[in-house]
């Protein structure tokens, strides 16, 4: 007997991914992750028929992800990503910089401190 559990649609022999079920009241088919045991009223899918899964005309298919799988960032994750970096990048303002907190007289870097783009180097108190 095979411990791996295999796709039900006919003539797939696939491993099983996810698992179908359907609220027959709510005209609804659920598809998550793959249940923890295999139960007769539920369908084991493999990975490209849980993809392709479509339910009858009026029905609702609500696909529950896998909390532990990793998530793909999307196009406005990678966005924000990057504009963070070209605000850490950007100069600091100099007439914000005038006499603020980690400023010298006048208007530099604070004594042991060097600017290096958006990094700060701190000398150590020892040198």
């Amino acid at each position: 007997m095979s411990l791996v559990r295999r796709c039900s649609r006919t003539a797939c022999g696939r491993p099983a991914v996810a698992t179908l079920t359907y609220v027959y009241a709510d005209s609804t088919a659920v598809l998550g992750p793959l249940a923890t045991y295999a139960e007769p009223h539920c369908y084991d899918l493999c990975a490209e028929h849980s993809e392709r899964l479509t339910a009858p005309r009026g029905w609702d298919v609500v696909r529950l992800s896998d909390g532990s799988a990793p998530s793909r960032p999307s196009g406005d994750d990678l966005e924000a990503l990057a504009n963070a970096v070209r605000e850490a990048a950007r100069p600091p303002e100099r007439a914000a910089g005038a006499g603020g907190p980690g400023h010298g007289q006048n208007g530099g870097p604070a004594t042991g401190e060097t600017r290096r783009g958006h990094l700060r180097v701190l000398r150590s108190p020892d040198s």
